[in-house]
């Protein structure tokens, strides 16, 4: 017999069962309440004046006031903030939107997402106190790199 159960028989095929985003196993609690995600969006493009990409960022945090800090420079920005969400699969999905869908009212640069990790609130504070993690996001604001 090579790779095949002795159960099946010749051409028969094997049911494949997958698990979708949020599905719980039998015997799991429910996760249905939010939960806090630490979120750092990475943004990159062609330069634009600092200036410009400063204000466009602090309307981003005016416009929502769930961004904590971000950093920035001529031709990149990084952005923290917290969110609320049901699970990982939700707080990365809106990350993902949060660019595109505010660069016209923020007046952000063009530029792309280049990187994206979403953590929750325990791992965190996890690499917070082993030393490893960003450090703490203060002061709140937007800043040069």
């Amino acid at each position: 017999m090579t790779g095949g159960s002795a159960a099946r028989a010749a051409g028969e095929e094997r049911a494949l069962t997958s698990v979708a985003a949020g599905d719980r196993f039998e015997g799991e609690e429910p996760r249905d309440l939010p939960r806090l995600w630490h979120v750092t969006l990475s943004v990159s493009g062609e330069e634009a004046p600092l200036k410009e990409v400063r204000r466009a960022l602090e309307q981003l945090a005016h416009d929502h006031p769930f961004l904590l800090t971000s950093r920035y420079a001529n031709d990149h920005a990084e952005i923290r903030y917290w969110e609320e969400a049901r699970d990982l699969h939700d707080a990365a999905a809106v990350a993902l939107r949060l660019w595109g869908e505010h660069r016209q009212t923020a007046g952000l640069p063009p530029w792309e997402i280049v990187g994206l990790e979403v953590i929750d609130r325990q791992t965190y504070h996890q690499r917070i106190a082993e030393g490893y993690g960003p450090p703490p996001a203060t002061p709140v604001g937007a800043h040069p790199f």
